[in-house]
Formats: structure tokens, sequence, C-alpha cells
């Protein structure tokens, strides 16, 4: 080999000596191994008990609760006393008039249906007999698809 083709080896890496040292081939076997040591795994242990903090600050006050229930100005606030508040029975043998249309939905062939999701949408409704018009108002919807599809289904 000539002086001018051994240098020409040298600078394009094919000839002898190590390659240049660029960051890839890692895993080569004339490439020398990384000279930092892998890190160490992180260090896992179960969590200590810490004592309660009542235990812990026996001795120190209590702090003020976060937070202080008001009253609303002009009501009088009863301390200490117990008091109920009874809410009026539900209609229809106390299951309320939208389980009922419910109920007799399945028996008049879906008429009450349409009239729970009439009275929910157009009239005021007792918070607590809401989901029983909720439940007429979807069986209403799905009968009119089931109709809808039965009577555009071909005949067999």
């Amino acid at each position: 080999m000539s002086k001018e083709e051994d240098e020409a080896g040298k600078s394009s890496g094919v000839g002898g000596g190590p390659p240049p040292h660029n960051g890839a081939f890692q895993g080569v076997a004339n490439h020398p191994p990384p000279s930092q040591p892998p890190p160490p795994p992180p260090a896992v242990e179960f969590p200590q008990p810490v004592p309660p903090p009542a235990v812990a600050q026996s001795s120190a006050p209590h702090p003020p609760p976060a937070y202080v229930y008001g009253t609303a100005p002009g009501y009088a606030v009863a301390e200490g006393t117990h008091v109920t508040v009874r809410q009026q029975r539900l209609p229809c043998f106390g299951l309320g008039c939208g389980w009922s249309l419910f109920i007799i939905g399945f028996f008049l062939g879906a008429i009450p249906w349409y009239a729970g999701a009439l009275i929910l949408f157009c009239g005021q409704v007792d918070p607590r007999e809401k989901p029983g018009y909720m439940a007429c108002t979807i069986a209403a919807v799905v009968s009119i698809v089931a109709v809808v599809l039965g009577a555009t289904s071909p005949r067999w």
C-alpha cells in the first residue's frame, strides 16, 4: 500500500485502529464499552408508621376548625334539639304518580308512559317523583323506536 492509500483508509475508518467514537454502534464487538457505570436501582422501602397527631402533640392546644357553619340572618337556630322535617306522603299508595304510570303502561299499551313524559316536560314535579317520570320518558322513547322498527321491517 502506498502512503496516500494508508491515510485514506485511516480517515474513512476502514484500515487499522478503532473507529471514531460518536455515540452510535454501542453493541459492536470492536467498540469499547461505555466509560460510565449504569445508575444504581432506586431504593424501595416499606413506608414507616407514623404516630397519630394526637399522640405526637398531646400538650399542644387544638387548632380552630378550618370551617365554621354560619347562620342565616333572620332565622333562629335551636341548638341541642333534634328537629325533624316531615314530608308529605307520595300519592298512589306511596309510589308516586311517575312509578304508577310506568307500571300501568305495561298493561295499557304505553299510553301512560306518554302521559308521564308530558307531565315531566310540561309540569312542575316533586323531586322525589322525577325518577318515575324519567322511567316513563325512557319507556315511551323505546316503545316509539320499537313501533317504528316493527312497522318498517319486511314481513317474513
